[in-house]
């Protein structure tokens, strides 16, 4: 016999319950989605910071407006360590790496 969930009104918990509960390839595919998107987030943030145009942060780091443009792009799946160690070089950033325990909730 299955139990069934709490009836709930929150509408953000019962999409989690319709898209994602019992989904591990849906929670699998959001959870990179999200990491992907940090890191657009980030870049973007630290060029603004810094004052930079896509361009002039792109001739920091020896490359193209339209790539910092991808890796700025929260759908973009490409990030290299390599890119982003010279764009933290270039913005006087580190870049760290951590491993962080996913919250499992089904």
């Amino acid at each position: 016999m299955t139990k069934r969930p709490k009836p709930t009104s929150d509408a953000v918990e019962i999409l989690r319950r319709r898209f994602y509960e019992g989904k591990p390839a849906r929670l699998k595919s959001l959870e990179e989605g999200r990491a992907n998107e940090e890191i657009a987030r980030r870049i973007f943030e630290l060029g603004t910071v810094a004052g930079l145009t896509q361009s002039q942060l792109a001739r920091l780091i020896g490359t193209t407006a339209s790539v910092i443009c991808r890796l700025e792009a929260a759908d973009y799946e490409g990030h290299s360590l390599a890119i982003l160690r010279r764009i933290g070089a270039a913005l006087n950033q580190r870049v760290e790496i951590r491993f962080i325990p996913i919250r499992r909730s089904a």
